[in-house]
């Protein structure tokens, strides 16, 4: 199933996604606004709608503002060749971006001056339980659903310092959606994925060449922090950002600009910038 957050005339609603038509959970005794604390009840009842209608909305974010989400970098071989003396980890690079980049599809995300934007298309999974300590071959069994992010960074912010979170954690800057596929993928790590920029591809690659598959990831990360219901970890992005190009071809993201990330089975994700 698809389950998307929409905004309707002002007011936020959980709806199940078909083909650009909607289902609103409130209409079926489902009132909770957080994909996390859908039931299994919920889930069952959610699994016999086929009564969808056209709604004129707008994408909201999928990720509640109380949950964490945690990013990964450098975590396709191809993207840490993009990185001045970069070397493959041997543990992941997890950092965290701030609840007011949480944005949904469409959004409109300003660029500023001179904060050499840049692009990120990643595979972002939420977790569906509580998860503690888990080893690797379990770690499948705590994702709740699938869906696409854009990590957009300001590369003048975050190599201003060591730390990544300024550059990471301008408003708006997490992109996602358009809806979180729950129940429909056996097999994360064999999804292609593309970023187009105003309609070029960018990057064109597939989850199989994480260095972390998700597995590992969720593995990793629950060593050393709870993973709560809603949590969410960005698992990272493949070649072909603008900070690896020539510096005499970097066009860094400005006014108009335009990028769609695209996953198997996800949809894609749309983002203005301006």
């Amino acid at each position: 199933m698809k389950i998307t957050a929409v905004n309707i005339e002002g007011e936020r609603h959980l709806a199940v996604y078909n083909k650009g038509k909607l289902a609103l959970l409130d209409d079926y005794g489902i009132k909770t606004g957080q994909v996390s604390l859908l039931s299994d009840n919920d889930l069952k009842k959610i699994n016999d709608i086929n009564d969808f209608r056209d709604y004129d909305f707008s994408y909201d974010s999928i990720i509640h503002e109380n949950s964490t989400l945690m990013c990964i970098g450098l975590n396709y071989k191809s993207h840490v060749s993009e990185h001045q003396g970069g070397k493959v980890p041997e543990t992941p690079v997890v950092f965290t971006k701030s609840n007011n980049t949480f944005t949904g599809n469409g959004a409109k995300v300003e660029t500023g001056q001179d904060m050499k934007v840049d692009y990120e298309g990643e595979l972002c999974v939420m977790i569906g339980k509580k998860a503690w300590n888990i080893p690797e071959k379990d770690a499948l069994n705590y994702v709740l659903g699938y869906f696409i992010g854009n990590d957009v960074s300001s590369r003048a912010l975050q190599y201003r310092t060591t730390q990544f979170y300024m550059g990471k954690s301008l408003d708006k800057f997490y992109p996602h959606g358009p809806y979180i596929s729950i129940g429909e993928i056996e097999n994360p790590q064999n999804l292609k994925i593309q970023t187009r920029v105003n309609g070029e591809i960018r990057q064109n690659s597939s989850t199989e060449h994480m260095i972390f598959p998700v597995s590992t990831l969720i593995s990793y990360i629950s060593k050393y922090i709870t993973l709560r219901p809603g949590d969410c970890i960005s698992t990272g992005t493949p070649s072909g950002v603008i900070m690896g190009m020539p510096e005499e071809k970097q066009k860094w993201l400005g006014n108009g600009d335009m990028v769609d990330v695209t996953i198997d089975s996800l949809g894609t994700l749309s983002t203005y910038f301006i």
